[in-house]
């Protein structure tokens, strides 16, 4: 078999399967994250255009941040309650709105609120999409679709970061319009073409049916997956946090900085498709160890980094960390969500990382100061062993995932331009679900960088 027909095999084995719901989310994906502008210039647009000192971008940052944290337990009750479909509406409209009301405002109180209001709008969409994910993909299939959707939002991203500079240098205001049409454009979608895909409430889920955030905090299981996560998003948020004061420190130019980062776009688009194929049927647990162990290791390597070319190569250990635990991770957290309690639950897991997202600039901070960037990349070494046996004794425990219980899920009936295998209204399952359809994911605000590993 030539490699051309072995590349097409290849790529017919990845997609086949995936219901077409699954590829309206994969679509709606791609466009919200090619529109991506504001998250690349906002710190040049603060300081360079309005004018104001880099430690008032980086309070609009944590703030940013800040509603993110708030939005995730809020929006995660919302999914299980009023529906998938109904929050993704809600949060992507208002995500449009602010995001082009941030565009005209010049107080920086004001700026401050509606950055606020951003981040709270634009991580909402997350419980619900992956809650949506998790209806409607084979438990089989889910590693491969959270990959594929994964490979979506870094592609999406790594264009609209090219994108974003030169539409910068026209106009600041133009980009924030763009993303807002965009996400908007997102949630037009949700709207026309994806039926709601939240399971019904039957009698025998009773017991599931009184799921809450106590429920969830008392999951001592999954809520050391919480825990073990936010280690994790601690060291790979180093990538946009740590690394860049480092070199800067060191005499590097954001040149340099650049083009070493750009390193872990190019693999994810590359591998991440082939690398999902090659683990999706591998042991979960081994998979989670091996990639926390490469993430705090590849960052703990750049302590020993002298020049562009051995920062890239650091970057290349912990991408390939990052491309094994993104899907991994997120069918770890599927599988220990009860079916009518996903929305909590994942709104639970979305928080780790956005609280990783707030604490790892004041930790980078903090240690590159007092005790130096080697301490910081040492200290990720350190992090990365202590996730990795977390892992290794989690999944020890973890019990052999089982055939899922047939769920009755409620559809709404689908027009004939949303595709042949959704047309009516009927009883899906866990096993053979039937084409309901997710909706598109923000999975980085208008004021984040780039996407978390652990986002789908």
């Amino acid at each position: 078999m030539s490699s051309v027909a072995r590349a097409r095999r290849a790529v017919r084995e990845t997609v086949s399967g995936l219901p077409p719901a699954f590829w309206w989310l994969w679509t709606s994906t791609l466009v919200n994250r090619l529109g991506a502008f504001v998250a690349t210039f906002m710190a040049l647009y603060l300081t360079l255009d309005r004018g104001y000192s880099a430690t008032y971008a980086g309070l609009v940052a944590a703030l940013h941040g800040l509603g993110g944290v708030i939005s995730s337990l809020g929006a995660g009750v919302m999914t299980d309650r009023l529906g998938r479909r109904p929050t993704l509406l809600v949060a992507q409209a208002s995500t449009a709105v602010s995001v082009a009301l941030l565009g005209f405002v010049h107080d920086p109180v004001a700026i401050a609120v509606v950055a606020f209001l951003v981040g709270m709008a634009s991580n909402a969409s997350r419980p619900a999409v992956q809650a949506m994910m998790a209806d409607i993909v084979r438990p089989e299939d889910r590693i491969r679709a959270f990959s594929l959707n994964y490979w979506a939002i870094n592609l999406g991203f790594a264009v609209s970061s090219m994108a974003a500079g030169f539409i910068a240098e026209h106009s600041y205001l133009a980009g924030f319009l763009i993303e807002a049409v965009m996400t908007m454009a997102c949630a037009v979608v949700v709207f026309v073409k994806l039926p709601e895909s939240k399971p019904v409430q039957s009698a025998g889920a009773a017991r599931e049916e009184s799921v809450g955030l106590g429920t969830v905090l008392r999951d001592g299981r999954f809520m050391s997956v919480v825990g073990l996560s936010f280690l994790v998003a601690l060291i790979f948020q180093q990538g946009s946090v740590g690394l860049p004061v480092a070199m800067g420190a060191a005499g590097f130019t954001p040149a340099d900085y650049g083009m070493a980062v750009a390193v872990n776009g190019v693999l994810i688009v590359a591998l991440q498709i082939p690398v999902t194929r090659f683990i999706e049927h591998r042991d979960p647990g081994r998979l989670l160890v091996i990639s926390s162990l490469l993430a705090g290791y590849g960052f703990g390597l750049t302590a020993f980094a002298g020049s562009v070319g051995v920062f890239a190569l650091t970057v290349c250990v912990w991408t390939l960390a990052e491309i094994v635990n993104a899907p991994t991770q997120t069918g770890l957290v599927v599988r220990l969500s009860p079916v009518h309690g996903r929305g909590r639950y994942q709104g639970m897991y979305t928080m780790s990382w956005a609280v990783a997202a707030l604490v790892a600039p004041l930790m980078s901070g903090v240690v590159i100061d007092r005790f130096g960037a080697e301490w910081l990349w040492g200290l990720c070494a350190v992090v990365g062993t202590v996730a990795g046996v977390g892992y290794a004794a989690l999944m020890r425990r973890l019990p052999a995932e089982t055939t899922e219980t047939v769920e009755t899920v409620e559809t709404v009936e689908v027009t004939e331009t949303a595709g042949t295998s959704g047309a009516s209204g009927t009883t899906g399952t866990e096993a053979a679900p039937t084409g309901k359809a997710p909706a598109a994911d923000r999975t980085v605000g208008a004021l984040g960088g780039k996407p978390e590993a652990g986002a789908s």
